[in-house]
């Protein structure tokens, strides 16, 4: 694949020499969540193409966006991951999801559907809270689990069960979709038993506010 630049000095231009090409940010988009394997990416991204992820990846390896790594034992897998130049892509990330967000309807025919890509929908409600809270969600998508991790100014989402979430919600992907495109709130997902949730106290009612920032947007 030869070498594709705007030949702008430009800092918006240069950025997006590295990640502007189709499929750059869904590909860093599946590697926010943790580690992922070959396979799993190239199954995370329907219609992408062997040969085409390969270069993807191959490109950002070479702008120090994403690393080679392996799991530790008894996994022992070889996977890829995101260096902190390329975790330091997930604002612009989440921001690009939040304005998305507006745009998602109903699926159109052929469209795909991954429970990943609607965490990070969810993930783009939750703002970096005041202080020292340091809590975490566990979310249930379709019986996927994520969990999403309050620190302070930090939010980070992962893939897999959290140790001791303080919140758990769970729900089909559809309807966290509609949550995050504010056409649902959470009360009325709750009423219907669309949207399952556990927990107690003020962390519950912070998590059900925070789901239901995209419906007091619209």
């Amino acid at each position: 694949m030869g070498k594709r630049s705007y030949d702008q000095h430009c800092a918006v231009a240069r950025a997006l020499d590295v990640v502007g090409e189709r499929w750059t940010l869904l590909l860093v988009r599946e590697l926010l969540t943790g580690p992922k394997r070959f396979k799993d990416l190239l199954g995370g991204l329907p219609g992408i193409g062997t040969n085409l992820l390969a270069a993807r990846l191959k490109a950002l390896e070479g702008h120090g966006v994403v690393r080679r790594a392996t799991l530790p034992p008894p996994a022992g897998s070889g996977v890829y991951e995101l260096t902190e130049m390329g975790r330091s892509l997930e604002p612009a990330v989440v921001a690009l999801s939040r304005w998305g967000s507006r745009l998602i309807e109903e699926p159109r025919d052929g469209d795909e559907c991954r429970s990943a890509w609607v965490v990070m929908a969810i993930r783009s409600l939750f703002e970096p809270a005041a202080g020292g809270l340091r809590e975490t969600y566990e979310l249930r998508i379709d019986g996927e689990a994520f969990q999403l991790r309050v620190d302070g100014g930090s939010v980070e989402v992962r893939q897999g069960c959290a140790d001791a979430p303080d919140v758990v919600v769970s729900g089909g992907a559809d309807t966290f979709l509609a949550l995050s495109a504010g056409r649902l709130a959470p009360g009325e997902a709750l009423e219907s038993g669309e949207l399952r949730i556990e927990g107690d106290g003020d962390v519950l009612a912070r998590c059900l506010r925070m789901l239901g920032s995209a419906t007091t947007a619209v």
